[in-house]
């Protein structure tokens, strides 16, 4: 008898054979005299005991009366059967057996020490509803249909988890009420029908030991782990969360070990990409690939021989591999797919095509490290299996293009998480015309009436900067150059040496003189066309022959030009807008908080952001002009946050830049809508159009009657056309100045008239740094120069 340990129910159990020996009874009036004689030994043997017909719930009785009850339940227990039979008499919804056949104690007894017998899909909350719903059938005679199958897990002598499913047989149970238990009524079972999930109600009609169960059950139970296995394949592949969860594949190998039986067993997967016909590995916890062993991917046709490709990627069927060693033998280590294997010290394997009507997916790899454990026999298991595979690769597939879609629509466009909304409606309008039949078209986005904000924190004299880096690296390789043909003109006196001596003479020339734009793209044709050839064909011949291999050591590959100067000024730059950008977008995140707007950002030689606010994008009938105020007062302080920025971080650029700030003030709100061929929001109308040509020229507008760019490095230009917008940002300023972001040399200046574009002026601020982080002085620009340099 297994232990018991008593939970709550609505029925008090008493162990009875009432019913069996009633039936024992009939069978004494058998004319059959074998049968009579049996039914009638029976009935002797129990009569002198009676409580075993009128029932106990002291449950230790079951050891006083074990050789009663075995002669009792004989002809339910056939000792013929008993090796084959899974079958135990019990007390039903606890875990108390007092008769079981020889097969369940011998799988109990491989299970070993400490193992504990539960049914494991009953959980503990549902135990005492599930009794209730039995007495609403049995007694009450409702058809209620509750029944679900209920399993054991029991692992074997080998450690493998088996699955057994439990078919009950009520045959020789009755239920009787007792004087207090409350009658069900029609309405308390209407009421009961809709809260399975409340206890307190259940416990309300049935309290606990409120019934009386006499009897036993008998359980017929059946290996089922094979089928088992495939569902719970299907559950983990269906599953999302496991899927992600870090033991998924801890517990995917087990179930495999479950179905095919063998402890020694992992899985891997390889994904086949078609368009590079490679395999290649599958990312996530766990994840292994048998076939790329330590390779991130490979060539099929590296990986497979000429067989086994045609076999997986051609018929689709799978092939084992029961005895590596003998198979690596016997191809003398030349089969691809072997010789990976027997690198892993694997013995025994199954690959498997995860395969559909268009071909190939993938590859499931079944492997172990005893030989002929895997083989095409038990291979045949996986047929009922692959189905659900196929199934979840299809979806995977499908997710992973859904996400790179999202990807490239993050990173290659610019609909922003603001607008999102609009495009997700018109995608789902444009959905449903479709599904209608009629000729869909994706209707125009626009959002009315909405406030546009620009600030840009640019490179000053990037084009300089850049020509200086230019002339630098040419004048290095005409120089080059230019030593080494001289020097070979001392071995080999010929016209031509001193021809391109001359040609390079005019290039320095033209360098320090007058450099133009074509100057860089004349000099590079030159060494390409003349200079190259040349030293290559010396380097057979030249005494030169060290200093030429010197100086193609410091050409680029890829320009086939010195790339020093200006790799400098290119990685300067793009580090510049790397930090920023970065920058900038977590500060948008807080932005976005405060109340949404639509944003974007590019990257030229510097940053740029636009951002538009009104109630149209929010969708909203929230919007009021102080989030307006509220977000120019943020993009000010934010760029006086980013010079700073920059300033504390020139230092690791590989040359020292110098940035100039500028916001350009529109106190009109405009309409944008969603270029479709450009993939991006641009003004609407003609008079809106105004606000694009400002954006685009106003950064190079000179002050009037000066030379001198609205822009300086060390200041924040505000450029603006209404004196509202003049007091408006005048009161930003001395807010700012309050908290030390900025300076107090105010100037208005008014800007030269751009074409189509007059009456703008500026206001001009300079900004107060810090040295670093932790750096409580301020500085101008200036002082800060001064101090670096100190």
């Amino acid at each position: 008898m297994t232990s018991y340990h008593p939970s709550e129910s609505p029925v008090m159990f008493k162990v009875s054979f009432n019913k069996l020996i009633k039936q024992y009874e009939e069978l004494s009036q058998s004319k059959d005299e074998s049968v009579a004689a049996r039914a009638k030994k029976v009935l002797e043997i129990q009569k002198p005991f009676p409580e075993l017909r009128e029932g106990f719930t002291d449950f230790s009785l079951l050891k006083t009366y074990k050789k009663e009850i075995r002669i009792i339940l004989d002809d339910l227990f056939s000792e013929l059967l008993t090796k084959n039979e899974i079958k135990t008499a019990s007390v039903p919804f606890e875990n108390v057996i007092f008769n079981s056949s020889k097969r369940f104690k011998n799988i109990i007894k491989a299970a070993g020490e400490g193992f504990e017998l539960k049914i494991k899909n009953m959980p503990e909350d549902h135990r005492y509803i599930i009794a209730c719903t039995t007495i609403l059938n049995l007694y009450y005679g409702y058809g209620l249909n509750f029944k679900r199958p209920f399993y054991y897990e029991i692992p074997d002598a080998n450690g493998i988890m088996r699955f057994y499913k439990i078919l009950y047989n009520a045959d020789f149970t009755e239920i009787t009420p007792s004087k207090e238990a409350p009658k069900i009524t029609q309405e308390d079972y209407f009421e009961l029908l809709d809260n399975f999930e409340n206890i307190d109600i259940w416990k309300e009609k049935f309290p606990p030991n409120s019934y009386t169960f006499k009897g036993f059950v008998i359980s017929n139970i059946f290996d089922v782990t094979a089928d088992q296995s495939i569902s719970n394949i299907k559950s983990t592949l269906i599953d999302e969360n496991k899927r992600q969860d870090e033991n998924f594949m801890d517990g995917f190998q087990e179930i495999f070990r479950s179905l095919l039986g063998i402890k020694d067993l992992k899985v891997g997967f390889s994904i086949y990409n078609r368009e590079d016909d490679v395999f290649e590995r599958v990312y996530g916890a766990g994840m292994n690939s048998y076939l790329l062993n330590n390779l991130e991917n490979a060539s099929c046709s590296d990986t497979l021989c000429h067989w086994s490709y045609n076999r997986l990627l051609n018929e689709k069927k799978y092939f084992s591999v029961s005895d590596v060693e003998k198979s690596f033998k016997e191809s003398e280590g030349k089969a691809p797919h072997i010789k990976i294997l027997h690198m892993q010290d694997i013995q025994s394997a199954i690959f498997a095509p995860i395969a559909n009507e268009d071909g190939l997916m993938g590859i499931l790899e079944i492997v172990s490290d005893k030989p002929n454990v895997l083989n095409s026999i038990n291979a045949n298991k996986l047929v009922d299996v692959m189905p659900f595979i196929v199934s979840a690769v299809e979806r995977s597939r499908n997710e992973e293009e859904n996400l790179i879609e999202a990807i490239i629509q993050k990173e290659c466009t610019s609909i922003h998480p603001s607008v999102h909304w609009k495009f997700k409606k018109e995608a789902k309008l444009f959905i449903i015309e479709q599904l209608k039949g009629n000729q869909a078209s994706f209707k125009k986005i626009s959002f009315n009436d909405v406030y546009p904000l620009y600030g840009q924190i640019d490179i000053k004299g990037s084009s300089e900067a850049r020509n200086n880096a230019t002339q630098l690296d040419l004048s290095l390789q005409l120089n080059t150059a230019k030593a080494i043909v001289e020097n070979v003109l001392n071995f080999e006196s010929l016209p031509i040496y001193e021809q391109v001596i001359f040609q390079i003479n005019n290039f320095l020339k033209g360098l320090e003189n007058h450099f133009q734009v074509d100057s860089e793209q004349q000099i590079t044709e030159f060494f390409k066309q003349e200079i190259t050839p040349l030293f290559q064909h010396m380097l057979k011949s030249c005494k030169a022959a060290k200093e030429i291999e010197s100086y193609f050591e410091t050409i680029d590959p890829k320009l086939e030009m010195i790339y020093s100067n200006r790799k400098n000024y290119d990685d300067t730059v793009t580090l510049i807008n790397k930090k920023m950008a970065a920058l900038l977008d977590a500060k948008q995140v807080e932005a976005q908080k405060m109340y949404p707007h639509f944003f974007e950002r590019f990257k030229t030689d510097g940053v740029e952001h636009n951002m538009y606010i009104g109630e149209s994008i929010t969708k909203e009938e929230s919007f009021n002009p102080i989030y307006l105020y509220n977000l120019r007062l943020w993009q000010l302080q934010v760029m006086c946050e980013m010079e700073n920025a920059y300033y504390q971080m020139q230092h690791d650029f590989p040359i020292a830049l110098d940035v100039a700030s500028m916001i350009l003030v529109f106190n009109q709100s405009l309409s944008i809508s969603f270029r479709m061929d450009e993939k991006q929001f641009d003004v609407d109308g003609t008079y809106n159009a105004r606000y694009e040509i400002v954006k685009k020229r106003v950064d190079k507008a000179y002050i009037k009657g000066t030379k001198e760019r609205v822009t300086q490095k060390g200041k924040i230009s505000i450029v603006y056309s209404q004196k509202e917008d003049e007091r408006e940002y005048l009161r930003y300023i001395k807010f700012l100045q309050s908290k030390r972001y900025l300076d107090t040399d105010i100037e208005i200046v008014e800007l030269q008239d751009l074409q189509a574009v007059t009456g703008l002026k500026a206001i001009r601020v300079s900004v107060l740094y810090h040295k670093n982080k932790d750096d409580k002085a301020f500085y101008t620009y200036d002082d800060l120069m001064k101090e670096i340099k100190a």
